[in-house]
């Protein structure tokens, strides 16, 4: 999946924000974005205030950018998007379990409060 072998595993949190469209939902727009996403490939998941993004940084960095495209051909005439992007290289990650690993290795700590 990634574009050269020295391509970073990222595993991304963005949030894009559609700005001067005159209304106060921004569904229409996220939506649009979720379409990218979901052709992409990528392993995603959306959440409140954002979304989850993991693969290769080179087609992390592409699909935000073709967000932010897709919300501007829909008529958006700025867009804002905060990004966090964490890369580690001191394991293998297998690709599309970034998140799901990050995510049961704080679960797997709580689980052991309730058997105490």
């Amino acid at each position: 999946m990634a574009s050269n072998d020295s391509d970073l595993y990222a595993i991304a949190d963005f949030c894009l924000i559609p700005m001067g469209i005159g209304e106060p939902s921004v569904a229409e727009y996220i939506a649009e974005c979720a379409r990218i996403l979901q052709r992409s490939g990528l392993k995603h998941q959306m959440h409140g205030y954002g979304t989850n993004l993991e693969g290769p940084w080179s087609e992390v960095s592409k699909a935000i950018h073709d967000c932010h495209a897709a919300v501007h051909a829909k008529g958006a005439p700025r867009v804002a998007t905060d990004i966090r992007i964490g890369t580690r290289v001191d394991r293998d990650i297998a690709p599309g379990t970034g998140n799901e690993s990050k995510l049961k290795r704080v679960q797997d700590i709580l689980a052991k409060d309730v058997g105490a």
